[in-house]
């Protein structure tokens, strides 16, 4: 996801966002609407040490190696997660600011009290 990092980007309820705001943020939402690109960042985040072979994820799946490898780039495009090759085999991890932001964009900011 690019754009402002999580701390200057103002939750989704505090302020309205610009047209190219929320067309970074609907590709990152589309790309977590999917359950099984939903699962592949559970498992990816799951893992010990924070990263996954390729080789387990497919595993993981009644589904073609093309079919996660699909997903594991809409993924990528919309900056939730990264990979290293190593050898034959690619290592997907995620990205913590990517998700940081999407935190920050969904807190609802804390309503001032008068008494």
């Amino acid at each position: 996801m690019t754009g402002p990092d999580a701390c200057t980007q103002p939750a989704l309820v505090s302020e309205p966002i610009d047209e190219a705001s929320a067309a970074g943020l609907a590709q990152v939402f589309k790309a977590l609407g999917d359950p099984v690109r939903l699962r592949l960042v559970s498992l990816i985040g799951a893992r010990q040490g924070g990263e996954v072979c390729v080789c387990d994820l497919t595993s993981a799946f009644d589904l073609s190696q093309p079919t996660i490898s699909h997903h594991l780039k809409v993924l990528r495009e919309a900056g939730l997660i990264d990979s290293e090759r190593r050898g034959t085999w690619v290592y997907y991890r995620l990205v913590p600011a990517a998700l940081e932001r999407m935190a920050g964009l969904l807190t609802v900011p804390a309503l001032e009290i008068s008494e």
